[in-house]
């Protein structure tokens, strides 16, 4: 037998130009991978050595052997060449593609090709040679599995009925976010306000922090700890002299960014004359009390200019004068003790006579007990029986003048007693036992507007009401008391009646005195 030339090898075209010259129509990769190999193995003498010649007979799918031979002419020989002579081992077989039994399905890209070619399909792509590509199409299963995860998609649609499909909205998934992040063009002002708020905020755990930091390095240890033994027994918050205020420090322009950041505002119902001193009671406590701070221990919302000649001293714990390094924070800033020696001195010392006249003091009367009910949209006052301060006004000859602050209680979300009485309980013996308690509260943080312990940007406008004159009184009468305390919550009431409707217009309850 003679060997096999390049046109026995070839019976049909294989390139896209051949098959084109005789009107063949474009062979694909998936048509020839169904195409079932006839093979038949035959040996023969070429040349004194024995070859192996397998004869391949290509029957295209669902045609006879009858049609193939019409459409070749001729059976093409496949020649593999074996050294050796007949007893030498054979180069083994060549495994070929065979159409796989059973229904008569092949898998092609781990996909299932069905006989027919109705799976191909032609893009819209041409090569070079003017070819289309031709690809498979995917399985019904690869399509279900797609229609499973796609959601209906937004539809565009003009007046002339004419639509179009709109794909998904990029971010869509971050705006349905629980987490609403900051974004990165924050202008400098609000970054400055948000530094200035956290500072505040902070402070405590930060001062305190560093003190301890400063204790662990040998080398201050001989100034921290004469400094230690002097807080403790220093009098400062307490002695009435006011000798650590710094005007400088309480007018610097970042508490004009920390009173903008929510932002706060301070209103007069009435002017007030220097010839007398007073008790500003402020309501309602909130959280942090944010709005006392800016509005009497800062110069940023214009007290001086509102009450020319009066100097008003912001009150907070006697514990935090015992807190190294803030207890001086505060004293800078002109707060005092809240204890009755400290509030009796600042009363009756300074002043424009040295004993008094022009001094005023700022009591944040609900205390902790009140920043239990600190809800937003709400307002509830623990008023009704606290009347210590109306006996310090008498005992002192200070007139009486309430300021509510609307929006304070805005400014931040805590857990609500109601739905936790454990908690609540155990936030009460807290405050027996030490004197103040921890609300379980949370607002916004500085790069994100919905978790962390940042108060929120929520107006705060602070209202002063119309004093309340009082007569001293060595030893208070009660009669007289009750009347000064109900004076007091008239006022506070009439402040509310009259601005509700401008600055709680987002109130979800009208004013309610507790207790």
């Amino acid at each position: 037998m003679a060997p096999s030339t390049d046109e026995d090898l070839n019976p049909e075209p294989s390139q896209p130009a051949d098959r084109k010259e005789n009107h063949l129509p474009p062979k694909s990769y998936a048509a020839a991978t169904e195409e079932n190999l006839d093979v038949q193995i035959q040996k023969a003498t070429v040349n004194g050595e024995v070859r192996t010649v397998t004869y391949t007979s290509i029957q295209p799918n669902g045609q006879g052997s009858d049609d193939a031979s019409r459409s070749s002419g001729r059976t093409t020989p496949t020649q593999y060449v074996g050294s050796g002579k007949d007893d030498a081992p054979r180069s083994p077989t060549p495994k070929l593609h065979r159409k796989p039994k059973g229904n008569g399905t092949a898998r092609t890209n781990g996909y299932r090709k069905e006989e027919q070619q109705s799976d191909l399909v032609e893009e819209k792509y041409k090569d070079k040679d003017g070819e289309s590509l031709t690809s498979i199409r995917p399985a019904t299963d690869y399509e279900t599995a797609l229609m499973q995860t796609e959601k209906e998609l937004p539809v565009v649609k003009k007046a002339d009925n004419q639509a179009l499909v709109s794909g998904r909205q990029a971010g869509a998934g971050w705006e349905r976010s629980g987490v609403r992040f900051a974004p990165m063009n924050v202008p400098l002002k609000r970054r400055l306000q948000t530094l200035v708020v956290l500072m505040h905020t902070l402070c405590v755990a930060s001062l305190l922090g560093l003190f301890f930091l400063l204790c662990s390095i040998p080398l201050f240890w001989p100034i921290l700890f004469p400094y230690t033994i002097y807080i403790l027994f220093s009098r400062a918050g307490t002695s009435g002299n006011l000798s650590h205020r710094s005007d400088f420090i309480r007018r610097l322009p970042i508490w004009s960014l920390f009173a903008s950041y929510f932002p706060a505002r301070l209103h007069r119902s009435a002017p007030l004359p220097p010839t007398r001193k007073y008790i500003f009671g402020y309501h309602p406590h909130g959280i942090i009390s944010h709005g006392a701070f800016a509005a009497f221990a800062t110069e940023a919302l214009g007290f001086a200019q509102l009450f020319p000649g009066i100097t008003n001293t912001l009150l907070t714990l006697d514990s935090n004068f015992r807190i190294p390094f803030y207890r001086d924070y505060a004293l800078r800033m002109g707060l005092g003790s809240v204890s009755r020696h400290s509030c009796e001195n600042l009363l009756s010392r300074g002043g424009a006579n040295g004993e008094g006249m022009g001094r005023a003091i700022t009591i944040v009367v609900g205390g902790a007990r009140e920043s239990l009910d600190a809800r937003p949209h709400s307002l509830r006052l623990v008023l009704r029986r606290r009347k210590g301060f109306v006996k310090l006004a008498m005992r002192t000859g200070a007139d009486l003048v309430p300021v509510l602050s609307f929006g304070e209680n805005n400014l931040y979300d805590q857990v609500q007693a109601d739905a936790h009485p454990a908690i609540y309980k155990i936030q009460m013996a807290v405050k027996r036992t030490l004197g103040f308690t921890i609300p379980l509260f949370h607002a916004r943080g500085v790069f994100n507007y919905d978790y962390g312990m940042m108060p929120y940007r929520r107006p705060l406008n602070v209202v002063v009401g119309r004093p309340i004159k009082v007569v001293r009184h060595e030893k208070p009468d009660e009669k007289y008391l009750d009347q000064l305390h109900a004076e007091y919550v008239r006022e506070l009431e009439r402040i509310w009646h009259e601005w509700k409707d401008v600055f709680a217009t987002d109130r979800t309850e009208e004013l309610q005195i507790l207790e």
